[in-house]
Protein backbone atom coordinates (compact mmCIF):
# COMPACT_ATOMS: atom_id res chain seq x y z
CA UNK A 1 0.00 0.00 0.00
CA UNK A 2 1.35 3.72 -0.74
CA UNK A 3 2.18 6.31 1.66
CA UNK A 4 0.52 8.36 -0.76
CA UNK A 5 -3.41 8.96 -1.12
CA UNK A 6 -3.19 10.81 -4.87
CA UNK A 7 -0.86 10.00 -7.44
CA UNK A 8 -0.38 12.11 -10.73
CA UNK A 9 0.64 10.35 -13.73
CA UNK A 10 2.08 12.91 -16.61
CA UNK A 11 2.90 11.58 -20.02
CA UNK A 12 1.01 8.25 -21.18
CA UNK A 13 3.43 6.84 -24.05
CA UNK A 14 4.67 3.19 -24.66
CA UNK A 15 5.64 3.16 -21.16
CA UNK A 16 4.30 5.61 -19.29
CA UNK A 17 0.36 3.88 -20.18
CA UNK A 18 0.67 0.64 -18.75
CA UNK A 19 2.82 1.88 -16.12
CA UNK A 20 0.14 4.23 -14.91
CA UNK A 21 -2.60 1.64 -15.04
CA UNK A 22 -0.56 -0.92 -12.60
CA UNK A 23 -0.03 2.29 -10.23
CA UNK A 24 -4.19 2.41 -10.32
CA UNK A 25 -4.73 -1.01 -10.13
CA UNK A 26 -2.06 -1.64 -7.17
CA UNK A 27 -0.98 1.23 -5.13
CA UNK A 28 -4.61 1.89 -3.31
CA UNK A 29 -4.36 5.58 -4.40
CA UNK A 30 -6.51 8.13 -6.22
CA UNK A 31 -4.90 8.43 -9.51
CA UNK A 32 -5.17 11.87 -11.95
CA UNK A 33 -3.25 11.27 -15.39
CA UNK A 34 -2.24 13.90 -17.68
CA UNK A 35 -1.56 13.55 -21.80
CA UNK A 36 -1.97 15.70 -24.46
CA UNK A 37 -3.44 12.72 -26.38
CA UNK A 38 -7.05 11.60 -25.18
CA UNK A 39 -6.78 7.91 -25.99
CA UNK A 40 -4.63 6.77 -23.13
CA UNK A 41 -6.77 8.77 -20.94
CA UNK A 42 -9.82 7.28 -22.38
CA UNK A 43 -9.05 3.33 -22.30
CA UNK A 44 -7.25 4.05 -18.49
CA UNK A 45 -10.52 5.19 -17.34
CA UNK A 46 -11.25 2.00 -17.14
CA UNK A 47 -8.74 1.66 -14.16
CA UNK A 48 -10.14 4.48 -12.50
CA UNK A 49 -7.91 6.61 -13.44
CA UNK A 50 -9.33 10.32 -13.29
CA UNK A 51 -8.44 12.19 -16.39
CA UNK A 52 -6.64 16.09 -15.95
CA UNK A 53 -6.93 18.63 -18.97
CA UNK A 54 -3.67 20.49 -17.81
CA UNK A 55 -0.54 20.50 -15.09
CA UNK A 56 -2.14 23.50 -13.60
CA UNK A 57 -5.56 20.85 -13.04
CA UNK A 58 -3.56 17.94 -11.46
CA UNK A 59 -0.68 19.23 -9.45
CA UNK A 60 -2.54 21.22 -6.71
CA UNK A 61 -4.24 17.95 -6.68
CA UNK A 62 -1.78 15.11 -6.10
CA UNK A 63 0.65 14.18 -3.65
CA UNK A 64 3.16 12.47 -5.70
CA UNK A 65 3.70 13.11 -9.56
CA UNK A 66 5.02 10.34 -11.40
CA UNK A 67 7.02 11.33 -14.90
CA UNK A 68 6.98 9.60 -18.31
CA UNK A 69 7.86 11.59 -20.86
CA UNK A 70 10.22 11.71 -24.39
CA UNK A 71 13.14 13.40 -22.88
CA UNK A 72 15.57 16.27 -21.88
CA UNK A 73 13.13 18.83 -23.29
CA UNK A 74 9.79 17.71 -22.18
CA UNK A 75 10.99 16.72 -18.51
CA UNK A 76 12.49 20.49 -18.80
CA UNK A 77 9.71 22.00 -19.28
CA UNK A 78 7.53 20.15 -16.97
CA UNK A 79 9.21 20.44 -13.96
CA UNK A 80 10.98 24.18 -14.30
CA UNK A 81 9.77 25.60 -17.06
CA UNK A 82 6.69 28.13 -17.44
CA UNK A 83 3.25 26.71 -16.30
CA UNK A 84 5.28 23.64 -15.17
CA UNK A 85 5.08 21.49 -11.75
CA UNK A 86 7.42 23.74 -9.76
CA UNK A 87 4.98 26.94 -10.64
CA UNK A 88 1.70 24.99 -9.59
CA UNK A 89 3.26 22.70 -6.62
CA UNK A 90 3.35 23.44 -2.91
CA UNK A 91 5.98 22.37 -0.18
CA UNK A 92 5.53 18.44 0.57
CA UNK A 93 5.00 17.61 -3.26
CA UNK A 94 6.82 14.26 -4.27
CA UNK A 95 8.24 14.29 -8.14
CA UNK A 96 9.51 11.34 -9.52
CA UNK A 97 10.61 11.31 -13.00
CA UNK A 98 10.93 8.02 -14.97
CA UNK A 99 11.53 9.40 -18.46
CA UNK A 100 15.54 9.11 -19.54
CA UNK A 101 16.91 12.21 -19.33
CA UNK A 102 21.38 13.92 -18.78
CA UNK A 103 22.51 13.66 -15.15
CA UNK A 104 23.21 17.35 -15.06
CA UNK A 105 18.72 18.08 -15.94
CA UNK A 106 18.22 15.67 -13.33
CA UNK A 107 20.30 17.54 -10.35
CA UNK A 108 19.25 20.78 -11.64
CA UNK A 109 15.68 19.72 -11.32
CA UNK A 110 16.40 18.43 -7.66
CA UNK A 111 17.81 21.30 -6.89
CA UNK A 112 15.38 23.67 -7.76
CA UNK A 113 12.38 21.47 -6.40
CA UNK A 114 14.59 21.13 -2.75
CA UNK A 115 14.46 25.19 -2.61
CA UNK A 116 10.78 24.48 -3.08
CA UNK A 117 10.80 22.30 -0.29
CA UNK A 118 9.53 19.51 -2.64
CA UNK A 119 11.19 16.50 -3.11
CA UNK A 120 12.72 14.88 -6.54
CA UNK A 121 13.65 11.67 -7.42
CA UNK A 122 15.06 9.96 -10.63
CA UNK A 123 14.02 7.11 -11.45
CA UNK A 124 14.46 5.62 -15.21
CA UNK A 125 13.12 2.42 -15.94
CA UNK A 126 14.65 -0.30 -18.96
CA UNK A 127 13.55 -3.29 -20.08
CA UNK A 128 10.60 -3.69 -22.97
CA UNK A 129 7.13 -2.23 -23.70
CA UNK A 130 6.03 -6.19 -22.98
CA UNK A 131 7.85 -5.80 -19.18
CA UNK A 132 5.70 -2.60 -18.81
CA UNK A 133 2.90 -4.24 -19.42
CA UNK A 134 3.34 -7.25 -17.59
CA UNK A 135 4.91 -5.14 -14.44
CA UNK A 136 8.19 -6.66 -14.53
CA UNK A 137 10.26 -3.54 -15.31
CA UNK A 138 13.49 -2.98 -13.82
CA UNK A 139 13.96 0.85 -11.91
CA UNK A 140 17.69 2.47 -10.97
CA UNK A 141 16.17 5.34 -8.50
CA UNK A 142 18.26 8.34 -7.81
CA UNK A 143 17.14 9.68 -4.07
CA UNK A 144 18.11 9.81 -0.65
CA UNK A 145 17.40 7.29 1.61
CA UNK A 146 14.32 8.34 2.78
CA UNK A 147 12.50 9.44 -0.16
CA UNK A 148 13.65 6.27 -1.52
CA UNK A 149 11.87 4.30 1.18
CA UNK A 150 8.58 6.52 0.43
CA UNK A 151 8.34 5.79 -2.75
CA UNK A 152 9.43 2.08 -3.40
CA UNK A 153 6.00 0.58 -2.66
CA UNK A 154 4.59 2.82 -5.46
CA UNK A 155 7.65 1.67 -8.00
CA UNK A 156 7.24 -1.67 -7.12
CA UNK A 157 3.80 -1.66 -9.08
CA UNK A 158 5.05 -1.66 -12.33
CA UNK A 159 8.72 -2.57 -11.35
CA UNK A 160 10.09 -6.51 -9.95
CA UNK A 161 13.25 -4.75 -9.93
CA UNK A 162 13.81 -1.61 -7.91
CA UNK A 163 17.50 -0.51 -7.18
CA UNK A 164 18.24 2.44 -5.35
CA UNK A 165 21.54 3.49 -7.20
CA UNK A 166 22.30 6.64 -5.46
CA UNK A 167 21.62 9.98 -4.73
CA UNK A 168 19.63 12.55 -6.86
CA UNK A 169 21.24 11.41 -10.85
CA UNK A 170 22.91 8.37 -10.16
CA UNK A 171 19.45 6.28 -11.49
CA UNK A 172 20.08 8.58 -15.07
CA UNK A 173 23.88 7.39 -14.50
CA UNK A 174 22.91 4.11 -14.59
CA UNK A 175 20.11 3.93 -17.23
CA UNK A 176 22.51 5.46 -19.75
CA UNK A 177 25.27 2.94 -18.75
CA UNK A 178 22.60 0.26 -19.45
CA UNK A 179 21.66 1.25 -22.56
CA UNK A 180 25.14 2.26 -23.93
CA UNK A 181 26.02 -1.47 -23.57
CA UNK A 182 22.95 -2.73 -24.86
CA UNK A 183 23.48 -0.92 -28.00
CA UNK A 184 27.16 -1.80 -28.60
CA UNK A 185 25.72 -5.30 -27.74
CA UNK A 186 23.15 -4.98 -30.61
CA UNK A 187 25.93 -3.92 -32.94
CA UNK A 188 28.34 -6.55 -32.34
CA UNK A 189 25.26 -9.23 -32.86
CA UNK A 190 24.72 -7.51 -35.79
CA UNK A 191 28.04 -7.85 -37.34
CA UNK A 192 28.03 -11.50 -35.58
CA UNK A 193 24.39 -12.36 -37.30
CA UNK A 194 25.57 -11.06 -40.77
CA UNK A 195 28.68 -12.96 -40.62
CA UNK A 196 27.34 -16.44 -39.65
CA UNK A 197 24.72 -15.92 -42.39
CA UNK A 198 27.20 -15.23 -44.71
CA UNK A 199 29.62 -18.02 -43.80
CA UNK A 200 26.55 -20.48 -44.25
CA UNK A 201 25.35 -21.28 -40.31
CA UNK A 202 21.87 -21.85 -39.64
CA UNK A 203 20.41 -18.55 -37.63
CA UNK A 204 18.98 -21.09 -35.05
CA UNK A 205 22.06 -22.50 -34.44
CA UNK A 206 24.08 -19.40 -34.22
CA UNK A 207 21.59 -18.27 -31.04
CA UNK A 208 21.02 -21.04 -29.82
CA UNK A 209 24.98 -21.96 -30.00
CA UNK A 210 25.91 -18.47 -28.47
CA UNK A 211 23.07 -18.60 -25.84
CA UNK A 212 25.14 -21.69 -24.58
CA UNK A 213 28.28 -19.50 -24.07
CA UNK A 214 29.97 -16.63 -23.12
CA UNK A 215 28.51 -14.53 -25.71
CA UNK A 216 24.66 -15.32 -24.00
CA UNK A 217 23.50 -12.25 -23.32
CA UNK A 218 19.73 -10.22 -23.07
CA UNK A 219 19.94 -8.51 -25.82
CA UNK A 220 20.73 -11.59 -27.74
CA UNK A 221 17.73 -13.80 -26.17
CA UNK A 222 15.70 -11.06 -26.81
CA UNK A 223 16.88 -8.39 -29.13
CA UNK A 224 18.53 -10.68 -31.92
CA UNK A 225 16.13 -14.06 -31.54
CA UNK A 226 12.68 -11.92 -31.05
CA UNK A 227 13.29 -9.36 -33.91
CA UNK A 228 16.42 -9.41 -35.55
CA UNK A 229 16.08 -12.49 -36.83
CA UNK A 230 12.57 -12.62 -38.19
CA UNK A 231 12.63 -8.82 -39.37
CA UNK A 232 10.18 -7.65 -37.48
CA UNK A 233 11.02 -4.08 -35.74
CA UNK A 234 7.68 -2.50 -34.85
CA UNK A 235 7.67 1.07 -34.51
CA UNK A 236 5.36 1.28 -31.37
CA UNK A 237 8.81 0.20 -29.12
CA UNK A 238 11.69 2.29 -28.33
CA UNK A 239 12.83 3.66 -31.62
CA UNK A 240 16.06 4.23 -33.81
CA UNK A 241 15.51 8.09 -32.70
CA UNK A 242 15.00 7.12 -28.73
CA UNK A 243 18.60 4.76 -28.94
CA UNK A 244 20.36 7.85 -30.70
CA UNK A 245 18.63 10.42 -27.89
CA UNK A 246 19.93 8.13 -24.97
CA UNK A 247 23.25 7.51 -26.43
CA UNK A 248 23.81 11.24 -27.04
CA UNK A 249 23.03 11.73 -22.97
CA UNK A 250 25.96 8.57 -22.61
CA UNK A 251 28.36 10.13 -24.12
CA UNK A 252 28.10 14.03 -23.13
CA UNK A 253 28.32 12.06 -19.34
CA UNK A 254 30.80 10.74 -21.20
CA UNK A 255 32.84 14.38 -22.10
CA UNK A 256 31.58 15.40 -18.83
CA UNK A 257 33.60 12.68 -16.82
CA UNK A 258 36.79 12.99 -19.24
CA UNK A 259 36.47 9.00 -20.46
CA UNK A 260 37.24 7.78 -24.22
CA UNK A 261 34.28 5.77 -25.19
CA UNK A 262 34.82 4.69 -29.30
CA UNK A 263 32.75 1.76 -29.02
CA UNK A 264 30.15 3.70 -28.34
CA UNK A 265 30.59 6.03 -31.21
CA UNK A 266 30.51 2.99 -32.91
CA UNK A 267 27.44 2.21 -31.73
CA UNK A 268 26.23 6.19 -32.37
CA UNK A 269 27.81 5.99 -36.39
CA UNK A 270 25.48 2.91 -36.84
CA UNK A 271 22.09 4.35 -35.51
CA UNK A 272 22.78 7.35 -37.57
CA UNK A 273 23.27 4.58 -40.31
CA UNK A 274 20.05 3.03 -39.54
CA UNK A 275 18.19 6.77 -39.32
CA UNK A 276 19.42 7.47 -42.38
CA UNK A 277 18.01 4.96 -44.34
CA UNK A 278 14.80 4.96 -42.77
CA UNK A 279 14.21 2.95 -39.95
CA UNK A 280 14.28 6.34 -37.56
CA UNK A 281 10.75 4.75 -36.49
CA UNK A 282 11.74 1.56 -35.96
CA UNK A 283 12.45 -0.45 -32.76
CA UNK A 284 16.26 -0.10 -32.32
CA UNK A 285 17.35 -3.30 -33.12
CA UNK A 286 16.48 -2.57 -37.15
CA UNK A 287 19.96 -1.22 -37.06
CA UNK A 288 20.57 -4.63 -38.10
CA UNK A 289 19.59 -3.76 -41.45
CA UNK A 290 22.65 -1.49 -42.21
CA UNK A 291 25.14 -3.95 -40.68
CA UNK A 292 24.90 -6.99 -42.55
CA UNK A 293 22.80 -9.07 -45.17
CA UNK A 294 19.28 -9.01 -42.60
CA UNK A 295 16.86 -10.81 -45.52
CA UNK A 296 19.16 -13.14 -46.28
Amino acid sequence: MSAFGTIGFVGLGVMGEPMCGHVARKSGARVLAHDLRPDPLERLAADGVVPCASLAELVPQVELILLSLPGEREVEAVCIGEGGIAEHGRPGLTVVDLSTVPVALARRIGEAFAKRDMAFADAPVTRTHQAAVEGTLSVMVGADAALFARIEPVLRCFGTDVTHCGGVGAGQVLKLMNNMVCFQTVVALSEALAMARRAGVEDAVFLDTLAKGTADSFALRNHARKHMLPGQYPEQAYSVRYALKDLGYALKLAADTGVGTPGAEIALGRLREAEAAGFGDQYFPALFQVVGDAKS
